[in-house]
């Protein structure tokens, strides 16, 4: 079953907003089997939707569509879908009723331009909209199921949870897709490709693997398409555990959940603390753990030490170590681990310190040079990494190196 997804508004194709609708509703329709063909954004302009409708039915089963339902002369979504029908416009009463209590609700006057969102056209069942007054519109003609919602996420996710999903699932057949998502860091794509070469070519023709990199980290995604969910369940967990066992020490989840939520879940399993001593990443470690609920558990804080100052006052790095060696080194990294160790009695700490660009770098030490450390009672791990001359690539990469260490390290425990 396949899916296709259209997003309208000019705001989208000039970058005044992100379009997040797709990205949601691709992820919910594929737990229900739905498979998505293309998304597509196009402009406020009739024979551009016109033209994308036609498209998007010779490509796929089942249509969506967002935006462009709003009271406005630029919301011509709800003409141009009638005139793509063929057919005019009807006032439906429900969807007036639910215009006419959310004006009341606030006590505002309804206007002519509001009441008019109650029209749709004659062909289509009315979706309710709980959170606003642009109803949604369903239609089932020739074999295709076109769905029109409005492009306000918040009102777009209710009435697929609540009405969409439930509804395509009462009159469709669907498949059952399942996905297994394998998290490594470490190691490139084309490395993981050649090293699992054969296992992929084992794979049969209903599961498929694909290699998503992010900066330093490779998902492996098995997705398994089928009728059965058992036997597609065995399958998926018999090739993901072979791919497992080949790449070895790179893997450091069997699940889509990002590194640093593997380290929080593995220390609050274990009652372990961590303490962070961030220099050239200026807290993005911080804020990588900081996001994840419950990440108190574990993470106790730290310091973002940029000047040579505040690394001896607050680290306890030695002034004779950043004379002789420098900022950046193997032994200013050391004693930051150490010291954010020794200051915020953690279990474990990372340090990191480095020339994240794109000035600053010298012969011996180019931009994009970075010393990590990571660090727990007797033990002490430091490693050189040399990145690129991107600031915001070597800040995240940074961040990366310093998970993927601590990661091993935290296993030998």
């Amino acid at each position: 079953m396949l899916a296709e997804i259209i997003t309208i508004g000019d705001e989208i194709l000039i970058g005044q907003i992100v379009d997040t609708n797709s990205a949601w509703m691709a992820q919910k329709l594929n737990e229900e089997g739905i498979r998505i063909k293309q998304i597509s954004s196009v402009s406020d302009d009739k024979q551009h939707i016109l033209k994308a409708l036609a498209e998007a039915a010779q490509r796929a089963d089942i249509i969506l569509i967002t935006g462009g339902l709003g009271p406005t002369k630029d919301d011509i979504t709800k003409l141009t879908i009638a005139e793509y029908f063929g057919v005019g416009l009807v006032l439906n009463n429900e969807a007036l009723q639910n215009v006419e209590n959310i004006f009341k609700r606030y006590n505002r006057p309804l206007l002519e331009v509001n009441r008019k969102q109650a029209e749709v056209p004659a062909n289509c069942e009315v979706i309710l909209n709980n959170n606003g007054t642009a109803p949604g519109m369903w239609f089932n003609v020739a074999g295709k199921i076109y769905v029109s919602m409005p492009g306000v996420p918040f009102e777009m996710k209710n009435m697929m949870e609540d009405a969409v999903i439930p509804k395509l699932k009462q009159t469709l057949k669907l498949p059952v897709i399942i996905h297994k998502t394998i998290l490594t860091v470490g190691e490139g794509e084309s490395f993981l490709a050649e090293k699992i070469a054969d296992i992929e070519n084992d794979l049969p023709p209903n599961i498929k693997l694909a290699y998503l990199p992010k900066m330093g980290q490779v998902r492996l995604r098995l997705s398994a398409y089928g009728g059965d969910e058992t036997s597609l369940q065995d399958k998926l967990e018999q090739f993901a555990g072979r791919i497992i066992e080949r790449v070895g020490a790179n893997v450091v989840a069997g699940e889509d959940i990002p590194l640093e939520k593997v380290i929080l879940n593995y220390m609050a399993q274990r009652e372990f603390t961590l303490s962070v001593a961030e220099s050239c990443t200026g807290g993005y470690v911080s804020h990588l753990l900081t996001q994840h609920e419950g990440s108190s558990q574990v993470f106790l804080g730290g310091a973002v030490t940029y000047s040579n100052d505040l690394k001896e006052n607050i680290l306890g790095v030695k002034n004779e170590t950043l004379y002789q060696f420098g900022a950046v080194s193997e032994q200013t990294a050391t004693e930051m681990a150490e010291g954010a160790l020794r200051q915020f009695k953690s279990d474990f700490s990372v340090a990191i310190t480095g020339i994240a660009g794109p000035g600053g770098g010298s012969e011996d030490k180019p931009v994009g040079t970075v010393w990590i450390a990571v660090a727990k009672a007797g033990k002490t791990v430091a490693k050189k990494f040399t990145f690129g001359n991107k600031r915001l690539q070597n800040i995240e990469r940074s961040a990366v190196g310093a998970l993927f260490m601590l990661n091993t390290l935290m296993k030998e425990s």
